[in-house]
């Protein structure tokens, strides 16, 4: 089961949208993949949890975070084959670690934890929690969206993931994190 979990060698940056619930990570995992004509890895669980939802009307469980993790995995080695510039990720297993720790008494499993500070990649953004709250079948915290945060930005803090914070309307963001990926990209020619 390791092996499943953790990342193939890749030709490309690797960027993670990180934060909270209805931050608007998808929204911009997908406006930065077209804009730097790439591909993006849409977060497994989203999928996972919506068809467990639809089938059995139940919501994540501990035994879910694993399987949720492989997918994610799979998804994110499959589509960084498809790039040699940057890969847009809408999260990672760090993410998926911070929702086990808070949402399960601080557990974790020790397998998903491993590769959640394992593997890596070049920048993360931080999203603010200044989007509008959109609710769906899976979003369970509106009113913790202050507190949930701060997990986040500890989470990326405690593991020295390198990180930029972004804020503002869909344009701003868009706009603050290109200039970010182009400043990275210029470093690592």
């Amino acid at each position: 089961m390791e092996e499943t979990l953790k990342q193939n060698p890749a030709n490309c940056l690797k960027v993670v949208l990180f934060g909270p619930e209805s931050t608007g990570k998808t929204t911009l995992s997908r406006q930065l993949a077209r804009y730097y004509n790439s591909v993006w890895v849409p977060e497994y669980a989203r999928e996972y949890l919506q068809n467990k939802w639809n089938n059995t009307r139940t919501t994540c469980e501990p035994k879910d975070l694993i399987p949720i993790a492989i997918g994610q995995i799979a998804l994110e080695n499959e589509l960084a084959n498809k790039t040699d510039t940057v890969l847009i990720c809408d999260t990672d297993l760090l993410e998926t670690k911070v929702y086990s720790e808070t949402y399960y008494s601080g557990i974790c499993d020790p397998i998903l934890e491993k590769y959640a500070l394992e593997n890596t990649y070049d920048l993360y953004f931080l999203t603010y929690i200044d989007t509008p709250w959109e609710a769906d079948d899976l979003r369970d915290k509106p009113k913790e969206r202050e507190e949930m945060f701060k997990v986040f930005e500890k989470a990326l803090k405690k593991n020295n993931r390198p990180y930029f914070l972004l804020k503002g309307n869909k344009d701003e963001r868009l706009k603050l994190a290109i200039k970010h990926i182009d400043n990275l990209m210029k470093d690592k020619i």
